[in-house]
């Protein structure tokens, strides 16, 4: 390991300060004119019409200025006991992590990055880290020094005055549990990726004046005529069919840019993803903090047989941001492998979940029916105080077809409602637009609620919520029969619950 990335052996005012690497002098400044282009391009439209270029030359130059100052500003070094970060002129700010609260470390490659060999560490500790100025990012490391700087920060800071015969592992066999296929784009409109991506595009064109100028043009003009003659229903589905044709590219496309060149491997201690084409990512997860799996299965997806996979891992959580994402939107028997690979040994993700009862499914039906009641009797008071004349068959059509795709939702939300406890761990479904499956080892439960609603104690149900701090942060069992709630609690994690069972 070089310099720059060593840790110090005594103590951590012993280690001297480093800096990033210098070809960040290239990127820090063209990173500040991408982030802030807008403003760039409003100081050039000023310029242009004021005659006086200088505006947006000056706004170039304070951009790579501020971009220079940021490598001048930025020092780090790793000591044995802690990692530290200096960055900042006006506001200076000296961020400080232990070692040995280091719960994970990624590495992302951008596009400029890749080209001149360099890499983006980020270290979590596995704890909400708030706004963005205390992320620990290492922005510009020499890529062929950031596997052993990856290895070393991982040990926890207790082993760097060892030798090397003896902090290093044994060889190890690394498998590949999946890689990607370019025949899995095909699931990319069954997400909400492609409407994110419309909506990028559409609100970048609007910042940069092009809103008006699409809105006024004659193809803007003559659609809302076209619309006026064929009448707002149709005119409704020709917009969605649009949209649907404009969205399923733009969801390709950054399926493509996210997912590919796709690699999952395994070597029993750390489960390796590495996914992108423009931009690199690298993400370890370490096998010792896995608490279980959770299988992602939208309606959408289903439909076309597909779903999701995410590993549930303790120092990475959801209000912290960070990512634990083993597959992207793929085969649904593809996804069921690998979850089982990654599950080694612990828990088949197929077994046969326990029903919640009928009292469960009369309450799927009747949240699901309430708001198809409110909606036609808005519309039918909106005909009356309108005095609109609407043919009884037209209405009576509509409600029909409103009360089946009701009871259609609400039974299928009953069958993806289930649970199941095998070997102590805790196997949950729930939802039928966004459905989950989570599996939970019982390891990684540190407390347990059991919540009751009004509605719900009517009905003689509850809400059995794990938490745990990995993953989401809270795992819920919906709408289970209240005489099971702490029995379900006693079968997890025994002991816990006994004290509640025969109240």
């Amino acid at each position: 390991m070089n310099e720059a990335v060593a840790p110090g052996t005594g103590t951590d005012e012993e280690v001297p300060w480093s800096r990033l690497d210098r070809r960040m002098l290239l990127i820090h400044p063209i990173e500040e004119i991408l982030r802030l282009l807008p403003v760039l391009a409003g100081s050039f439209v000023i310029g242009t019409t004021s005659g006086n270029p200088v505006w947006g030359l000056a706004a170039t130059g304070v951009l790579v200025l501020v971009g220079l100052l940021r490598w001048f500003t930025t020092t780090y070094r790793v000591g044995p006991q802690h990692v530290e970060l200096r960055r900042g002129l006006l506001q200076r700010r000296e961020l400080s992590i232990p070692r040995s609260r280091i719960r994970s470390v990624d590495v992302e490659q951008r596009l400029l990055h890749r080209v001149l060999g360099l890499a983006v560490v980020k270290i979590g500790t596995g704890q909400s880290g708030g706004a963005d100025r205390n992320r620990f990012e290492l922005n510009g490391l020499p890529i062929a020094a950031v596997p052993e700087l990856r290895a070393v920060l991982l040990r926890g800071g207790q082993q760097d005055d060892m030798p090397a015969e003896t902090t290093s592992t044994a060889a190890v066999t690394e498998r590949q549990l999946a890689r990607f296929d370019p025949a899995w784009v095909r699931y990319a409109p069954f997400s909400t990726t492609g409407l994110l991506a419309v909506a990028a595009i559409a609100g970048a064109a609007f910042q940069f004046g092009l809103g008006r100028w699409i809105a006024e043009s004659q193809v803007v003009r003559r659609a809302v005529e076209t619309a006026e003659d064929l009448g707002l229903v149709v005119a409704l589905v020709i917009l969605v069919l649009v949209v649907v044709l404009v969205a399923s590219p733009a969801a390709c496309v950054r399926y493509l840019l996210l997912y590919g060149d796709l690699r999952v491997t395994d070597d029993h201690r750390v489960l390796r993803i590495a996914h992108g084409l423009l931009t690199t990512r690298h993400t370890t997860l370490d096998r010792a903090r896995l608490r279980g799996v959770a299988l992602h299965e939208p309606l959408a997806l289903r439909l076309v047989g597909a779903a999701r996979l995410d590993a549930v891992m303790t120092g990475r959580t959801a209000q912290q941001g960070g990512s634990s994402l083993v597959l992207p939107s793929a085969p649904d028997e593809e996804v069921r492998r690998v979850a089982a690979e990654v599950l080694t040994g612990r828990l088949p993700l197929e077994v046969p979940l326990r029903s919640h009862g009928p009292r469960a499914r009369g309450r799927r039906y009747t949240r699901t029916l309430w708001p198809v009641a409110v909606v036609v009797a808005a519309g039918l008071v909106a005909l009356t105080v309108t005095d609109r004349h609407v043919p009884f068959a037209v209405i009576a059509t509509v409600v029909v077809v409103l009360v089946a795709g009701a009871c259609s939702l609400a039974q299928d939300r009953y069958r993806g409602l289930g649970h199941a406890v095998v070997d102590g761990h805790l196997v949950a479904r729930s939802g039928s637009i966004d459905r989950q499956r989570i599996c939970l080892d019982a390891d990684g439960v540190i407390g347990w609620t059991v919540r009751q609603t009004f509605f719900q104690r009517r009905a003689g149900l509850a809400t059995v919520v794990a938490a745990t701090p990995a993953g989401a942060g809270r795992y819920e069992v919906i709408d289970i029969p209240v005489d099971e709630a702490w029995a379900l609690v006693q079968e997890v994690t025994p002991g816990m619950g006994e004290a509640w069972i025969d109240r």
